[in-house]
């Protein structure tokens, strides 16, 4: 059975409040129910006014409540691109064909997108997803608009374009085929192998200057990503992609993201050379990031997972964010400061240098760029016969 209360009448447990944590605690899901997802409990989003919580009603009701499946629902969405204005960020147009992500990863910093929706950033982010199946149609007829200026679109900023339910709805394949017809520069990011069923489409957009991947790898630790991330590739499988779109001749970046303090950081050499030895030309790196509900769904899975080392790691993260859990601010977000942000970034930075792989970030063409046809009318279609 569910509790429904106010958000106010929630108490933080013991444990939870010797880490200052400022945000209502659920109970953890049954871990049955819970098998191969990411996050440990489904609290409210913090749009929402009350919480619910699971309470075994004496009767066991609680394993008489149903797994987490993963269920799509279709958006009619209005637009296809998202523009941002941020400083420090490459881009400033990009696609997410898809809201939430099966891949489930515990740190992912989109979860409080889906607060949003009236859904939990926990277990509904990966179970409950959203599948916008005009978003092709949409791109096409943006791409049309007569004072549309092109730049590089960045497919991944959100949610992994190539999460599992692609393989049924296929909505980034149908967005790169309108890239490709159009000319139209791309960037990828994603941790799945199924980024290889388009190769073809990318390879022929490389060739060209209008393709380039970055795949994610946060360990080369089997155990530790099938925790972090239990429903993405395995870090030997993403190591292949790596390999098989260099091979295709598509430029590939390793994202080594996130870097969590006293957990993963020892690897960043490894990793650097493991995708360097499998053709990466550059490499990137995120600090771990907590805003809004990550930083009690982390908290919760370093407690159930890493109990021994959740003081630690939360201590630095602090050490890295001013003292706090997170800083939004702008060029710092991403990288974190102070010494202990500072000795990881040095780390990072001269594993790079000596692997080649701090080269300076690969500018996709933008004159090749053709507006697609046969998407503004008659008049739209007579002026195309002279572009």
């Amino acid at each position: 059975m569910f509790l429904i209360c106010s958000k106010a009448a929630v108490t933080l447990p013991p444990m939870t409040q010797s880490f200052a944590l400022q945000a209502d605690v659920p109970a953890p899901a049954d871990a049955a129910r819970r098998r191969g997802r990411g996050a440990v409990s489904n609290a409210s989003g913090r749009f929402e006014p009350y919480a619910r919580i699971e309470e075994d009603d004496g009767w066991d009701s609680l394993g008489d409540l149903p797994p987490f499946r993963t269920e799509v629902a279709l958006e009619k969405a209005r637009t296809a691109i998202t523009r941002n204005q941020s400083p420090d960020i490459a881009f400033d147009r990009s696609i997410n064909p898809y809201r939430g992500c099966e891949h489930g990863c515990v740190y992912c910093f989109a979860r409080p997108t889906h607060a949003f929706l009236g859904l939990s950033p926990g277990l509904d982010f990966e179970s409950k997803l959203t599948a916008k199946p005009n978003v092709a149609d949409l791109l096409r007829r943006e791409l049309a608009a007569p004072n549309y200026k092109p730049r590089t679109i960045a497919l991944g900023t959100n949610t992994d374009p190539y999460q599992p339910i692609e393989r049924t709805h296929r909505l980034t394949r149908k967005i790169l085929e309108v890239l490709e017809e159009t000319r139209h520069p791309v960037g990828l990011v994603t941790k799945s192998a199924l980024v290889l069923r388009d190769l073809d489409i990318l390879a022929r957009m490389a060739t060209q200057g209008l393709a380039k991947v970055a795949i994610s790898i946060t360990t080369l630790d089997p155990k530790l990503a099938r925790e972090m991330e239990p429903r993405a590739p395995t870090p030997s499988r993403r190591l292949a992609t790596v390999a098989a779109l260099a091979q295709a001749g598509v430029p590939v970046t390793v994202l080594t993201a996130p870097i969590i303090p006293s957990l993963n950081d020892h690897e960043i050499d490894r990793l650097l050379e493991a995708a360097h030895g499998a053709g990466a030309t550059e490499a990137g790196y995120v600090l771990l990031r907590l805003p809004n509900e990550i930083k009690d769904l982390v908290q919760e899975w370093l407690l159930e997972r890493h109990p021994g080392k959740v003081r630690r790691i939360l201590s630095l993260v602090r050490d890295t964010r001013g003292g706090k859990l997170y800083d939004s601010g702008w060029g710092v977000r991403q990288t974190g400061e102070g010494p202990v942000a500072w000795m990881i970034g040095r780390r990072f930075e001269a594993a790079a240098k000596r692997l080649k792989l701090d080269r300076r970030r690969l500018r996709l063409r933008t004159d090749l760029f053709t507006p697609p046809r046969g998407t503004g009318g008659r008049i739209q279609e007579q002026l195309n016969l002279f572009g």
